[in-house]
Protein backbone atom coordinates (compact mmCIF):
# COMPACT_ATOMS: atom_id res chain seq x y z
CA UNK A 1 0.00 0.00 0.00
CA UNK A 2 2.95 2.60 0.59
CA UNK A 3 4.39 1.87 -2.35
CA UNK A 4 1.56 2.63 -4.02
CA UNK A 5 1.35 5.72 -2.10
CA UNK A 6 4.82 6.95 -2.58
CA UNK A 7 4.55 6.31 -6.63
CA UNK A 8 1.05 8.20 -6.83
CA UNK A 9 2.05 10.72 -4.38
CA UNK A 10 5.78 11.06 -4.13
CA UNK A 11 7.89 9.72 -0.73
CA UNK A 12 8.14 12.56 1.14
CA UNK A 13 4.12 13.19 1.19
CA UNK A 14 2.41 13.68 4.93
CA UNK A 15 0.20 10.41 3.81
CA UNK A 16 3.01 8.57 2.91
CA UNK A 17 4.83 9.70 6.30
CA UNK A 18 1.31 8.68 8.45
CA UNK A 19 1.35 5.43 6.37
CA UNK A 20 4.66 4.61 7.34
CA UNK A 21 4.23 5.03 11.01
CA UNK A 22 1.08 3.32 11.07
CA UNK A 23 2.59 -0.38 9.83
CA UNK A 24 2.79 -2.76 12.12
CA UNK A 25 6.72 -3.57 13.93
CA UNK A 26 6.29 -7.20 12.03
CA UNK A 27 4.36 -9.84 10.09
CA UNK A 28 2.83 -12.27 11.95
CA UNK A 29 2.48 -15.22 10.19
CA UNK A 30 -1.38 -15.96 9.17
CA UNK A 31 -2.65 -19.54 8.60
CA UNK A 32 -3.94 -19.84 4.92
CA UNK A 33 -6.90 -19.82 3.81
CA UNK A 34 -8.42 -23.39 2.91
CA UNK A 35 -11.40 -23.27 0.82
CA UNK A 36 -13.06 -25.93 -1.32
CA UNK A 37 -13.07 -24.63 -4.82
CA UNK A 38 -16.57 -27.43 -4.93
CA UNK A 39 -17.76 -26.30 -1.33
CA UNK A 40 -21.43 -25.43 -1.51
CA UNK A 41 -22.22 -23.68 1.71
CA UNK A 42 -19.77 -20.31 3.23
CA UNK A 43 -20.43 -18.35 6.45
CA UNK A 44 -20.73 -14.95 6.36
CA UNK A 45 -16.90 -14.89 7.38
CA UNK A 46 -15.94 -16.57 4.50
CA UNK A 47 -17.59 -14.57 2.17
CA UNK A 48 -16.05 -10.99 3.56
CA UNK A 49 -12.44 -12.42 3.79
CA UNK A 50 -13.12 -13.69 0.36
CA UNK A 51 -14.07 -10.77 -1.00
CA UNK A 52 -11.41 -8.69 -0.03
CA UNK A 53 -9.05 -11.19 -1.13
CA UNK A 54 -9.95 -11.38 -4.72
CA UNK A 55 -10.30 -7.40 -4.86
CA UNK A 56 -7.22 -6.84 -3.13
CA UNK A 57 -5.38 -9.51 -5.67
CA UNK A 58 -7.00 -7.82 -8.52
CA UNK A 59 -6.39 -3.98 -7.65
CA UNK A 60 -3.43 -3.02 -6.51
CA UNK A 61 -4.93 0.39 -5.00
CA UNK A 62 -6.93 -1.28 -2.70
CA UNK A 63 -6.07 -1.56 0.69
CA UNK A 64 -7.24 -2.20 4.33
CA UNK A 65 -6.84 -0.09 7.54
CA UNK A 66 -8.35 -0.95 11.09
CA UNK A 67 -7.20 -1.94 14.65
CA UNK A 68 -6.42 -5.25 15.02
CA UNK A 69 -6.64 -6.17 11.38
CA UNK A 70 -3.16 -7.39 10.26
CA UNK A 71 -1.29 -9.13 13.20
CA UNK A 72 -4.45 -10.34 15.38
CA UNK A 73 -6.02 -11.38 11.63
CA UNK A 74 -9.02 -8.67 12.75
CA UNK A 75 -11.30 -8.86 15.64
CA UNK A 76 -13.24 -10.99 14.20
CA UNK A 77 -11.04 -13.02 11.81
CA UNK A 78 -12.17 -11.35 8.90
CA UNK A 79 -9.52 -10.42 7.51
CA UNK A 80 -7.29 -13.93 8.03
CA UNK A 81 -4.27 -14.63 6.22
CA UNK A 82 -4.62 -11.23 4.61
CA UNK A 83 -1.29 -9.51 5.93
CA UNK A 84 0.47 -12.59 4.98
CA UNK A 85 -0.41 -12.48 1.57
CA UNK A 86 -0.17 -8.78 1.31
CA UNK A 87 2.31 -7.54 3.66
CA UNK A 88 2.10 -4.28 6.10
CA UNK A 89 1.77 -1.50 2.97
CA UNK A 90 -1.39 -2.78 1.98
CA UNK A 91 -2.50 -4.40 5.78
CA UNK A 92 -2.05 -1.55 8.23
CA UNK A 93 -2.83 -2.12 11.98
CA UNK A 94 -3.62 1.33 13.12
CA UNK A 95 -3.69 2.79 16.43
CA UNK A 96 -6.83 3.12 18.59
CA UNK A 97 -7.42 6.37 17.30
CA UNK A 98 -10.47 5.90 14.74
CA UNK A 99 -10.59 9.98 14.08
CA UNK A 100 -6.70 9.82 12.48
CA UNK A 101 -6.75 6.73 10.54
CA UNK A 102 -10.42 7.23 9.13
CA UNK A 103 -9.27 11.00 7.74
CA UNK A 104 -5.94 9.18 6.47
CA UNK A 105 -8.33 6.64 4.62
CA UNK A 106 -10.31 8.92 3.50
CA UNK A 107 -7.11 11.35 2.03
CA UNK A 108 -6.21 8.30 0.60
CA UNK A 109 -9.30 8.18 -1.26
CA UNK A 110 -8.72 11.37 -2.55
CA UNK A 111 -5.87 10.98 -4.24
CA UNK A 112 -7.04 7.55 -6.36
CA UNK A 113 -6.55 4.65 -4.09
CA UNK A 114 -9.65 2.61 -2.74
CA UNK A 115 -9.29 2.22 1.30
CA UNK A 116 -11.51 0.17 3.22
CA UNK A 117 -11.66 1.14 6.70
CA UNK A 118 -12.28 -1.08 9.41
CA UNK A 119 -14.19 -0.64 12.79
CA UNK A 120 -13.95 -2.86 15.18
CA UNK A 121 -17.44 -1.84 15.73
CA UNK A 122 -19.62 0.91 14.01
CA UNK A 123 -20.18 2.42 17.58
CA UNK A 124 -16.76 3.51 17.37
CA UNK A 125 -17.55 5.08 13.73
CA UNK A 126 -18.89 8.16 16.09
CA UNK A 127 -15.51 8.90 16.93
CA UNK A 128 -15.01 9.56 12.98
CA UNK A 129 -18.52 10.54 11.98
CA UNK A 130 -16.85 14.17 10.69
CA UNK A 131 -14.51 12.33 8.51
CA UNK A 132 -17.28 10.10 7.09
CA UNK A 133 -20.29 12.82 6.36
CA UNK A 134 -18.14 15.96 5.98
CA UNK A 135 -14.99 14.81 4.41
CA UNK A 136 -15.91 11.49 2.43
CA UNK A 137 -19.88 12.14 1.45
CA UNK A 138 -20.10 15.58 0.53
CA UNK A 139 -16.94 16.21 -1.06
CA UNK A 140 -18.19 14.64 -4.60
CA UNK A 141 -21.52 17.27 -4.71
CA UNK A 142 -18.95 20.10 -3.23
CA UNK A 143 -16.36 19.61 -5.69
CA UNK A 144 -18.97 19.99 -8.33
CA UNK A 145 -18.11 15.91 -9.18
CA UNK A 146 -14.15 16.36 -9.57
CA UNK A 147 -13.12 14.66 -6.34
CA UNK A 148 -14.67 10.77 -5.91
CA UNK A 149 -14.46 9.16 -2.79
CA UNK A 150 -14.17 5.49 -3.21
CA UNK A 151 -13.94 4.07 0.15
CA UNK A 152 -15.52 1.11 2.17
CA UNK A 153 -16.21 2.05 5.88
CA UNK A 154 -16.96 -1.58 7.30
CA UNK A 155 -17.80 -3.44 10.54
CA UNK A 156 -20.14 -5.18 13.12
CA UNK A 157 -23.41 -2.97 13.55
CA UNK A 158 -26.51 -3.39 15.83
CA UNK A 159 -26.88 -5.40 19.20
CA UNK A 160 -24.45 -8.23 19.61
CA UNK A 161 -25.03 -9.99 23.24
CA UNK A 162 -24.66 -8.37 26.26
CA UNK A 163 -22.17 -5.46 25.12
CA UNK A 164 -24.24 -3.51 26.68
CA UNK A 165 -25.68 0.24 25.89
CA UNK A 166 -22.74 1.99 24.06
CA UNK A 167 -21.44 -0.69 21.78
CA UNK A 168 -25.37 -2.54 20.90
CA UNK A 169 -26.52 0.87 18.37
CA UNK A 170 -28.06 0.17 14.85
CA UNK A 171 -26.17 2.96 12.30
CA UNK A 172 -28.48 1.94 9.17
CA UNK A 173 -30.40 4.96 9.68
CA UNK A 174 -27.78 7.41 10.89
CA UNK A 175 -25.88 7.00 7.93
CA UNK A 176 -28.92 6.54 5.56
CA UNK A 177 -29.55 9.85 5.97
CA UNK A 178 -26.71 11.69 4.77
CA UNK A 179 -27.06 12.69 0.98
CA UNK A 180 -23.56 10.88 -0.58
CA UNK A 181 -23.43 7.80 1.40
CA UNK A 182 -23.90 4.48 -0.22
CA UNK A 183 -25.68 2.11 2.96
CA UNK A 184 -25.41 -1.56 2.72
CA UNK A 185 -26.72 -4.48 5.13
CA UNK A 186 -25.43 -8.05 4.01
CA UNK A 187 -27.57 -10.88 5.28
CA UNK A 188 -26.18 -13.86 3.89
CA UNK A 189 -22.85 -15.45 2.89
CA UNK A 190 -24.11 -14.15 -1.10
CA UNK A 191 -25.13 -11.03 0.18
CA UNK A 192 -21.72 -10.48 2.33
CA UNK A 193 -19.38 -11.57 -0.77
CA UNK A 194 -21.66 -9.82 -3.59
CA UNK A 195 -22.28 -6.45 -2.07
CA UNK A 196 -18.43 -5.90 -0.99
CA UNK A 197 -17.26 -6.77 -4.02
CA UNK A 198 -19.71 -3.55 -5.47
CA UNK A 199 -18.59 -1.50 -2.51
CA UNK A 200 -15.01 -1.75 -2.70
CA UNK A 201 -15.81 -1.30 -6.44
CA UNK A 202 -17.97 1.67 -6.03
CA UNK A 203 -16.57 5.36 -6.71
CA UNK A 204 -18.29 6.55 -3.57
CA UNK A 205 -18.25 6.30 0.19
CA UNK A 206 -20.44 3.23 1.30
CA UNK A 207 -20.47 2.05 4.68
CA UNK A 208 -21.13 -1.75 4.97
CA UNK A 209 -23.00 -2.40 8.15
CA UNK A 210 -21.94 -6.04 9.15
CA UNK A 211 -23.62 -8.01 11.82
CA UNK A 212 -21.28 -9.80 14.62
CA UNK A 213 -23.88 -12.73 15.36
CA UNK A 214 -23.74 -13.72 11.87
CA UNK A 215 -20.06 -13.97 10.90
CA UNK A 216 -19.82 -17.66 12.22
CA UNK A 217 -23.53 -18.46 9.77
CA UNK A 218 -22.87 -20.65 7.15
CA UNK A 219 -25.20 -20.41 3.84
CA UNK A 220 -25.46 -22.28 0.55
CA UNK A 221 -24.00 -20.85 -2.49
CA UNK A 222 -23.81 -21.09 -6.00
CA UNK A 223 -21.18 -21.52 -8.46
CA UNK A 224 -22.11 -18.48 -9.50
CA UNK A 225 -21.11 -16.47 -6.27
CA UNK A 226 -17.60 -18.38 -6.03
CA UNK A 227 -16.07 -16.74 -9.15
CA UNK A 228 -14.30 -13.98 -8.84
CA UNK A 229 -16.39 -11.75 -11.12
CA UNK A 230 -19.42 -12.40 -8.60
CA UNK A 231 -21.09 -8.85 -7.48
CA UNK A 232 -24.04 -7.88 -6.62
CA UNK A 233 -26.09 -4.17 -7.80
CA UNK A 234 -26.38 -1.78 -5.07
CA UNK A 235 -29.68 -0.64 -4.25
CA UNK A 236 -31.51 -3.78 -5.39
CA UNK A 237 -33.35 -5.85 -2.88
CA UNK A 238 -33.81 -9.31 -2.69
CA UNK A 239 -37.33 -11.24 -2.22
CA UNK A 240 -35.96 -14.14 0.22
CA UNK A 241 -38.99 -16.23 0.37
CA UNK A 242 -42.39 -15.25 -2.19
CA UNK A 243 -45.98 -14.93 -0.52
CA UNK A 244 -49.37 -13.65 -1.33
CA UNK A 245 -50.82 -12.18 2.26
CA UNK A 246 -48.29 -9.80 3.62
CA UNK A 247 -45.00 -8.36 3.10
CA UNK A 248 -42.18 -8.08 5.62
CA UNK A 249 -39.13 -5.63 4.96
CA UNK A 250 -36.33 -6.53 6.65
CA UNK A 251 -32.19 -6.13 6.62
CA UNK A 252 -29.25 -7.74 8.21
CA UNK A 253 -29.62 -10.21 10.96
CA UNK A 254 -33.90 -9.66 10.57
CA UNK A 255 -34.02 -11.43 7.57
CA UNK A 256 -33.59 -14.61 9.36
CA UNK A 257 -35.94 -13.83 11.84
CA UNK A 258 -38.33 -12.54 9.25
CA UNK A 259 -37.91 -15.72 7.70
CA UNK A 260 -38.64 -17.72 10.59
CA UNK A 261 -41.65 -16.24 11.42
CA UNK A 262 -42.86 -16.70 7.92
CA UNK A 263 -42.64 -20.36 8.16
CA UNK A 264 -44.70 -20.21 11.27
CA UNK A 265 -46.89 -18.05 9.91
CA UNK A 266 -47.22 -20.68 6.46
CA UNK A 267 -48.71 -23.26 9.41
CA UNK A 268 -51.35 -21.26 10.15
CA UNK A 269 -52.44 -19.90 6.51
CA UNK A 270 -50.51 -16.65 6.37
CA UNK A 271 -48.53 -16.78 3.44
CA UNK A 272 -46.00 -14.23 3.79
CA UNK A 273 -43.15 -12.38 1.66
CA UNK A 274 -40.12 -11.42 3.13
CA UNK A 275 -37.86 -8.72 1.27
CA UNK A 276 -34.44 -8.70 2.29
CA UNK A 277 -32.96 -5.29 1.83
CA UNK A 278 -29.70 -5.52 1.33
CA UNK A 279 -29.17 -1.97 0.51
CA UNK A 280 -30.34 1.30 2.64
CA UNK A 281 -29.60 4.01 0.70
CA UNK A 282 -30.53 3.45 -1.92
CA UNK A 283 -33.67 2.26 -1.45
CA UNK A 284 -35.43 -0.35 -3.80
CA UNK A 285 -38.32 1.53 -3.24
CA UNK A 286 -39.96 -0.21 -6.56
CA UNK A 287 -38.98 -4.17 -5.41
CA UNK A 288 -40.68 -2.79 -1.86
CA UNK A 289 -44.06 -0.94 -3.57
CA UNK A 290 -44.50 -4.19 -5.99
CA UNK A 291 -44.90 -6.18 -3.42
CA UNK A 292 -47.12 -4.50 -1.16
CA UNK A 293 -49.97 -3.86 -4.65
CA UNK A 294 -49.74 -7.84 -4.51
CA UNK A 295 -49.74 -8.73 -0.60
CA UNK A 296 -51.88 -5.19 0.41
CA UNK A 297 -50.32 -5.89 3.80
CA UNK A 298 -46.74 -4.53 5.00
CA UNK A 299 -44.62 -5.02 7.71
CA UNK A 300 -41.56 -3.42 8.78
CA UNK A 301 -38.68 -4.91 10.85
CA UNK A 302 -35.29 -3.31 11.74
CA UNK A 303 -33.72 -3.51 15.03
CA UNK A 304 -32.74 0.05 15.13
CA UNK A 305 -34.56 2.60 17.32
CA UNK A 306 -38.03 3.38 16.18
CA UNK A 307 -38.15 7.20 15.46
CA UNK A 308 -37.05 8.46 11.89
CA UNK A 309 -35.69 4.78 11.03
CA UNK A 310 -36.01 2.84 8.49
CA UNK A 311 -39.67 1.40 8.83
CA UNK A 312 -40.53 5.05 8.48
CA UNK A 313 -39.10 5.31 5.31
CA UNK A 314 -40.56 2.60 4.06
CA UNK A 315 -44.03 3.23 5.21
CA UNK A 316 -43.80 6.64 3.62
CA UNK A 317 -42.60 5.16 0.38
CA UNK A 318 -45.57 3.09 -0.13
CA UNK A 319 -48.19 5.53 1.43
CA UNK A 320 -46.97 7.76 -1.15
CA UNK A 321 -46.94 5.27 -4.42
CA UNK A 322 -49.04 2.68 -2.82
CA UNK A 323 -51.71 3.95 -0.44
CA UNK A 324 -54.68 2.45 -2.09
CA UNK A 325 -53.57 -1.01 -2.38
CA UNK A 326 -53.33 -1.28 1.69
CA UNK A 327 -55.87 -3.54 3.08
CA UNK A 328 -54.95 -2.63 6.73
CA UNK A 329 -52.13 -0.44 8.51
CA UNK A 330 -49.05 -0.81 8.45
CA UNK A 331 -47.13 -2.29 11.34
CA UNK A 332 -43.65 -1.39 12.24
CA UNK A 333 -41.41 -3.74 14.53
CA UNK A 334 -38.42 -2.13 15.98
CA UNK A 335 -36.03 -1.96 18.86
CA UNK A 336 -37.23 -0.84 21.95
CA UNK A 337 -36.95 3.43 22.30
CA UNK A 338 -34.38 3.12 25.20
CA UNK A 339 -30.45 2.39 25.31
CA UNK A 340 -29.77 -1.03 25.01
CA UNK A 341 -30.10 -2.59 28.33
CA UNK A 342 -27.27 -5.00 29.70
CA UNK A 343 -29.34 -7.63 31.91
CA UNK A 344 -30.01 -10.51 29.35
CA UNK A 345 -33.88 -10.89 29.79
CA UNK A 346 -33.84 -6.92 29.09
CA UNK A 347 -31.73 -7.26 26.29
CA UNK A 348 -34.11 -9.69 24.51
CA UNK A 349 -36.74 -7.90 25.53
CA UNK A 350 -35.53 -4.61 23.68
CA UNK A 351 -34.57 -6.53 20.51
CA UNK A 352 -37.56 -7.79 18.07
CA UNK A 353 -38.16 -11.13 18.34
CA UNK A 354 -39.37 -13.69 16.08
CA UNK A 355 -42.91 -13.69 17.71
CA UNK A 356 -43.45 -9.96 17.57
CA UNK A 357 -43.32 -10.34 13.84
CA UNK A 358 -45.57 -13.36 14.09
CA UNK A 359 -48.24 -10.96 15.70
CA UNK A 360 -47.60 -8.03 13.27
CA UNK A 361 -48.64 -10.02 10.27
CA UNK A 362 -51.09 -11.69 12.11
CA UNK A 363 -52.79 -8.59 13.17
CA UNK A 364 -52.16 -7.66 9.53
CA UNK A 365 -54.14 -10.15 8.27
CA UNK A 366 -57.09 -9.75 11.09
CA UNK A 367 -55.71 -13.11 12.47
CA UNK A 368 -54.90 -11.24 15.93
CA UNK A 369 -57.02 -12.47 18.97
CA UNK A 370 -59.29 -9.81 20.10
CA UNK A 371 -57.96 -9.06 23.82
CA UNK A 372 -61.39 -9.92 25.21
CA UNK A 373 -61.42 -13.49 24.07
CA UNK A 374 -58.59 -14.05 25.81
CA UNK A 375 -59.82 -12.66 29.43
Amino acid sequence: MLGVARRRLGSGCVLGQLMQALRPAAAASATARTYSAAAKEMTVREALNSALDEEMSADSSVFLMGEEVGEYQGAYKISKGLLDKYGPDRVLDTPITEAGFTGIGVGAAYQGLRPVVEFMTFNFSMQAIDHIINSAAKSNYMSAGQINVPIVFRGPNGAAAGVGAQHSQCYAAWYAHVPGLKVLTPYSAEDARGLLKAAIRDPDPVVFLENELLYGESFPVSAEVLDSSFCLPIGKAKIEREGKDVTITAFSKMVGYALQAAEILSKEGISAEVINLRSIRPLDRATINASVRKTNRLVTLEEGFPQHGVGAEICMSVVEDSFEYLDAPVERIAGADVPMPYAANLERMAVPQVEDIVRAAKRACYRAVPMAATA
